[in-house]
């Protein structure tokens, strides 16, 4: 088992949701939101730091939703 213990501002894979999460706090469970923004949600799964590619991929999305107007 990894010792790592998220940060605020870390960006995380959540393995029950399977995406990329920034951190931004811990109340019980650890809360993330998309790297971008948008709506957080409670991590209830584990968490491992995301890999580079993980972290491109989440990158992209994001950038195609704003290109859609879906995100700010």
């Amino acid at each position: 088992m990894n010792a790592y213990t998220p940060q605020v501002g870390d960006l995380m894979w959540d393995e029950a949701t399977r995406r990329v999460g920034q951190v931004v706090g811990r109340v019980g469970c650890w809360q993330l939101k998309p790297p971008g923004g948008g709506r957080e949600w409670d991590a209830h799964g584990p968490l491992r730091p995301a890999t580079p590619a993980e972290r491109l991929s989440a990158g992209v999305a994001m950038a195609n939703a704003r290109s859609r107007g879906e995100a700010p």
